[in-house]
């Protein structure tokens, strides 16, 4: 049996601790997945793109993922696709899934991951948080910080003010009127945005910083320009996909530019952030693997609570 899980079946069994727990233990076996994934992607006939992410693998994980995903900027959502969760004995399809809501969590708590280990230590939480670019991604990058440090401020701008002021409103923050002025205000800056051209330069920015961009995940999308990304310790989650289709394509940056992966810091053969003066970005492009270790939580918790529907799709 296939159990099938929508947005509102994963939201009733995804929590953001178990799945943070779930993804800081991917980035510490993630160099010895026994499969490299893929990431395909092609220009559509109509206004949008087709990708995919191929297999979704983890080391002690007896599945795999298979996930399609449609990206319409001018449609809401936007993102639009499923998620193939296959037993690794026989090939069965234990369950699909909303890839919306897979990749807003898997992103956004991957993210808020990355940005708690670089970030400069604040034992009194008194630091102030930006964000730039108020979609779902954001939220849950918020939601999952939140979690594992405290922070002061919050500010928060987007193209869309209405967006933007929801957005304060639901996390206790005020708008402000330009992504400068975000970067000017935070000490923490979260950008998940479409845009194709650089909202931060270097000189927008001051030592001490953390910047995490997420925007940047497929040729032609840029948020942090090349004069910031060399000046920072510059992190991400794979060097080759960075430097293919990340924010190294986009700035024109080789993948050496890159100082470490996430998953390096975690299993401790890189320091990472080793002085609060130090500017640093985390800039990751999302991976297979992280599909895999928030679809297998979510279908074993499904699983246990009997959440969702089931069905035969060989009757």
């Amino acid at each position: 049996m296939t159990r099938i899980l929508t947005r509102s079946d994963l939201q009733a069994v995804l929590d953001p601790a178990s799945a943070m727990a779930a993804l800081r233990e991917g980035f510490r076996g993630d160099d010895r997945a026994p499969v490299a994934g893929q990431r395909v992607r092609t220009d559509l006939p109509f206004p949008g793109t087709a990708t995919a992410l191929i297999p979704g693998v983890l080391p002690g994980v007896d599945a795999y993922t298979v996930k399609v995903n449609a990206k319409f900027p001018g449609a809401r959502p936007a993102l639009r696709g499923v998620i193939c969760l296959h037993s690794g004995r026989d090939g069965e399809l234990l369950a699909l899934m909303d890839s919306a809501t897979v990749t807003a969590w898997r992103t956004g708590l991957a993210a808020a991951l990355g940005t708690h280990v670089l970030a400069a230590p604040d034992p009194a939480g008194a630091a102030a948080l930006g964000v730039i670019g108020a979609g779902a991604q954001a939220e849950l990058m918020v939601r999952g910080l939140r979690g594992v440090r405290e922070f002061g401020d919050l500010v928060v701008y987007d193209t869309d003010a209405g967006r933007a002021a929801g957005f304060g409103s639901r996390h206790g923050g005020r708008v402000l009127g330009s992504a400068a002025e975000v970067a000017a205000a935070a000490d923490t800056v979260l950008l998940a945005t479409w845009s194709r051209t650089p909202l931060l330069r270097l000189a927008d920015t001051r030592p001490g910083q953390h910047l995490t961009t997420l925007g940047a995940d497929e040729p032609g999308k840029q948020e942090l320009s090349a004069d910031l990304l060399e000046a920072a310790l510059l992190v991400v989650d794979d060097r080759e996909p960075a430097a293919a289709m990340g924010a190294l394509a986009a700035a024109g940056l080789p993948a050496t530019a890159a100082d470490a992966t996430l998953g390096e810091i975690l299993r401790g053969t890189h320091p990472g952030r080793t002085t609060n003066a130090a500017r640093t970005v985390y800039a990751p492009v999302g991976l297979p693997w992280q599909d895999l270790a928030l679809a297998w939580t979510a279908y074993r918790q499904a699983e246990r609570l009997g959440a969702g529907t089931t069905t035969d799709l060989l009757a």
